[in-house]
């Protein structure tokens, strides 16, 4: 039984290293687009995140409106009890 190096010349060698090293220029630039692609996906998360923070700023702004109507409502209520348990205290006695 050969070993490796007996059945492979100096000139099989020689061709298996440029095609490895063209291999690796072709895996080089896939990976060079693949890096543009990203660059542009991180352009569109951009665009994205500014647009969630827009409308999480217009539901923020929605959300203390609706606080302060629930607070305003409630406080009307509240003095509209009151007002009402303090004039039945004044008309029996």
């Amino acid at each position: 039984m050969q070993t490796m190096r007996q059945s492979w010349t100096d000139e099989r060698l020689d061709d298996f290293r440029a095609e490895t090293a063209q291999r690796f220029d072709a895996v080089d630039k896939r990976f060079d687009a693949v890096e543009k692609r990203f660059e542009t996906v991180d352009k569109r998360f951009e665009t994205v995140e500014d647009k969630m923070l827009a409308g999480f700023e217009r539901l923020d702004a929605k959300m203390d409106a609706l606080q302060r109507t629930l607070m305003q409502t409630g406080g009307g209520i509240i003095a509209t009890l009151i007002a009402g348990i303090v004039t039945a205290l004044v008309t029996q006695l």
